[in-house]
């Protein structure tokens, strides 16, 4: 296909990496991470080959749950800069051709919030209906709680007048009510002002939950149709920075994701995670079977063409596991998390990949070659790229939280301050700075950050991953998942093996109307370091894939100009 076209919807190929401001890297040496650290950092990650920066919230918070608790969406928490230094990270950044989006949390708000402080003086105190209220005594919600084991209900007593207020997640976050008029006015200032300062989008926290009516008279909830906000809030956005994204967290079956999407006109979210797919890999990866990944990605629905799905296999929550079965899950516990120590919530897990493949690097390539390759936008967690380990001492999702490891100096690098003034400890042991660190794996050109960097180049200049139809090829091995990408007569075709022997694939890439010789002298162009495929006149061919074993090929035919 055509590259200009790729530059209109950027976030269709571009390479997410999510980083908190505050683990990152701390530049004045107070032990937590900060704007000018950041900034600092920026040239590492343009030579990776990140096009987008995600920022985990930098709002000013109480930090007891990693600032998803903000006290104001108009500012930088103190900790980590001024708006100026935010700007001048922006800019940083942008000069080496990387866009900035920000997370932005619609759902609640701390309970430290003015807002909130204001609104349980009275209940006709002005911004009492900023927030859901009832003051008769809720039924038992115990079994919807978002957090098991850390809280036991969606209300919560007020002791200030004796009503309760909806919080679906922890109870020092009272939910925000979107049905009143002055929320969404004061979510669209906060967006507009980020939105004037640089950033080019937003990751949006909890989608489904910020959209919920829960609670409100039913006169009230029915003059609002969340998704005719969702759209109106795309609107918004796009009117203050036309190439601004929305990116959502919509954890749900295809079939509601596609609601997010605005369905066929595609004019709420831009883009969605793909937490289908990623729950299905790690079933796929258990079994040394592609199949159950190849049943979920034949079931994958259309979209948009101005839509994308984000692909990930970790992100900066637990690994969610609630979308496989029970005995599903349990053999994904069985293989990558079988102490109870790993595992959190009852359906997810608490690790970084690195450890769950048991520091395998054939097997760790393999499965960030496949999520480069399935169609969509990748997105990588900070220290993904090098190979990060997780740290078990510490408690619920702090576990895939720690500093950024730098080098072997102090702190990893990270920070110059007393250990104990860390914003959070490092990881120790064989995934400690010592053994795993950014340095080390920048001037080693055999590491996991020179074959990602290698990785991040293939796909930026194989635009039909981003863009192209999707469509399996069938063939005999069950370990092997076999796929093309197909866009504006551009073909990629791209094979992984999740088994941990070597097998030999014969299958053939072609469409069911080709003619009989449609293939004659075409072959298939290795992009790494293999050797090319030749291809019989029908399409077919023979290759032999070793343990995890994984290529990328682009069909050529004879008299295609080769790119260098």
């Amino acid at each position: 296909m055509r590259l200009a076209e790729t530059s209109d919807l950027w976030w269709k190929n571009a390479v997410i990496y999510c980083l908190d401001v505050e683990t990152f890297f701390d530049d004045d040496g107070d032990g937590t991470g900060d704007f000018a650290g950041l900034t600092q950092r920026v040239d590492y990650l343009a030579a990776l080959g990140v096009t987008c920066i995600w920022l985990m919230p930098f709002y000013p918070s109480p930090d007891r749950d990693d600032g998803y608790d903000v006290t104001d969406f108009f500012t930088v928490d103190p900790r980590l800069g001024t708006l100026g230094d935010l700007v001048e990270f922006i800019r940083a950044a942008r000069d080496r051709g990387m866009r900035v989006i920000a997370d932005f949390v619609v759902n609640h708000t701390s309970d430290r919030h003015p807002w909130f402080v204001e609104a349980r003086k009275s209940t006709d105190n002005k911004y009492r209906d900023y927030y859901v209220w009832r003051n008769d005594t809720p039924p038992d919600t115990s079994s919807q709680v978002v957090f098991p084991g850390e809280e036991d209900s969606l209300w919560t007593q007020d002791d200030a007048t004796g009503e309760w207020y909806l919080h679906m997640f922890a109870k020092h976050q009272p939910d925000l009510n979107v049905t009143n008029p002055q929320v969404r006015d004061q979510i669209a200032k906060a967006m507009g002002l980020w939105l004037e300062l640089g950033l080019d989008g937003f990751r949006l926290d909890a989608v489904p939950f910020f959209l919920e009516t829960r609670g409100q008279p039913k006169d009230e909830a029915a003059n609002l149709d969340p998704h005719a906000y969702l759209c109106a809030l795309r609107r918004f956005v796009s009117r203050r920075n036309g190439s601004a994204v929305l990116l959502g967290e919509v954890n749900l079956p295809y079939k509601e994701q596609l609601e997010y999407f605005g369905g066929p006109e595609g004019n709420e979210l831009n883009m969605q995670f793909d937490f289908m797919s990623m729950q299905h890999i790690y079933l796929s990866l258990a079994r040394h079977d592609a199949r159950p990944l190849v049943e979920t990605l034949k079931s994958r629905p259309p979209i948009h063409p101005d839509n994308q799905w984000a692909m990930f296999v970790r992100n900066h929550d637990e690994l969610t596991l609630d979308k496989l079965t029970d005995g599903e899950r349990q053999e994904v516990f069985a293989a990558f998390g079988p102490e109870k120590n790993m595992q959190i919530y009852g359906r997810g897990l608490r690790r970084r990949l690195p450890p769950m493949l048991g520091g395998d690097p054939e097997h760790l390539r393999m499965v960030y070659s496949l999520m480069f390759s399935l169609p969509g936008t990748p997105v990588l967690f900070y220290g993904e790229e090098i190979g990060m380990g997780e740290d078990l001492r510490q408690k619920s999702r702090a576990a895939v939280r720690t500093p950024m490891q730098w080098n072997t100096e102090k702190n990893g690098g990270f920070s110059s301050a007393h250990a104990a003034e860390l914003v959070a400890p490092l990881v120790r042991g064989e995934y400690g700075p010592e053994h795993v660190n950014a340095a080390a794996g920048k001037r080693d050109p055999e590491s996991l950050f020179a074959f990602m960097a290698a990785l991040i180049a293939r796909y930026r200049e194989a635009p039909e991953l981003g863009w192209g139809e999707f469509a399996v090829i069938a063939q005999p091995e069950p370990a092997v998942l076999a796929h093309t990408c197909s866009s504006d007569g551009g073909t990629m075709v791209l094979l992984h093996n999740f088994g941990e022997d070597t097998v030999k694939v014969s299958t053939k890439v072609c469409g069911e109307d080709d003619p009989p010789q449609a293939y004659r002298d075409a072959l298939l162009l290795d992009l790494f370091d293999g050797d090319n495929v030749a291809l019989d006149p029908d399409g077919s061919f023979t290759l032999e894939l070793g343990r995890y074993g994984h290529r990328w090929f682009r069909l050529h035919r004879k008299g295609d100009r080769l790119a260098p």
